[in-house]
């Protein structure tokens, strides 16, 4: 198993993207730590994991809190003997309104939540990685990163500023062997674009359920990153749609 004898950590591994990964790197060998809001998912998720054979531990806890995340990062350490692998994947769409309209307490909790949260996470974990010799980070960006779309003004923002983040870890611990991706999963069918389809504002709202990207095509691609195979693209913002990117994970042309 290529992630045996590893310890991972995931944010926003209650649903969606974040707990396909955290599945799918403990089924490949890893010890995870899932971490989201809603405690019972995780703690459902985990239990199916140990379950099944593998090694996961659940803890519900706010990545905008620092103090928490820090105690997360000591405790998986603890418990699991280090921590090899941090998925920043927790991350909100709200406030999804015009800037004219938009609550100044939502978009701040946006920004808390998409950018500070992974801040803090690396923030606890990248001293304890530089310490070991090394590590791989993966931020959940989006192509929103780099385009701007109606109503989505936080959301935006937030990820444009996480895809510089990024850019800094790589600046700063370049030759240290911190592995530092970014990762656009492209539009995948979760339970935010549930929410997204409901807004009908701007195209990706108008994109049909059956032509969303399936959910474990983008898991795939972010464990990949977590491989040694991805070597020669860290420091990149690798995403599902870029055709390179997909052959490599036996997908598109």
């Amino acid at each position: 198993m290529i992630h045996a004898g590893k310890v991972a950590l995931v944010t926003g591994a209650g649903r969606g993207l974040g707990e396909g990964v955290a599945r799918s790197l403990a089924k490949d060998g890893a010890a995870v730590m899932l971490v989201a809001r809603n405690g019972a998912a995780v703690a459902q998720v985990a239990a199916e994991i140990n379950a099944a054979g593998g090694r996961a531990i659940a803890a519900a806890a706010d990545v905008s809190d620092y103090p928490s995340i820090e105690r997360l990062v000591m405790r998986t350490r603890l418990e699991f003997g280090g921590l090899d692998i941090l998925v920043n994947n927790a991350g909100v769409i709200d406030p999804i309104a015009s800037i004219a309209s938009s609550s100044p307490e939502a978009w701040t909790r946006n920004i808390e939540i998409n950018v500070f949260g992974p801040y803090y996470a690396v923030r606890a974990a990248l001293p304890g990685m530089l310490t070991q010799g090394g590590g791989t980070i993966v931020n959940v960006s989006s192509g929103a990163a780099y385009r701007a779309l109606e109503g989505w003004s936080a959301y935006c923002s937030a990820k444009a500023a996480l895809a510089m983040f990024t850019s800094a870890i790589r600046t700063e611990t370049d030759g240290r062997g911190i592995r530092i991706f970014g990762f656009s999963p492209g539009t995948i069918d979760t339970e935010m674009q549930v929410k997204i389809r409901a807004s009908g504002i701007n195209p990706i709202s108008k994109i049909k359920r059956e032509d969303l990207l399936p959910v474990a095509a983008s898991v795939g691609g972010l464990c990949y990153l977590c491989t040694p195979a991805a070597d020669d693209l860290i420091g990149t913002d690798c995403n599902m749609r870029d055709d390179a990117f997909s052959r490599r994970l036996g997908l598109g042309n």
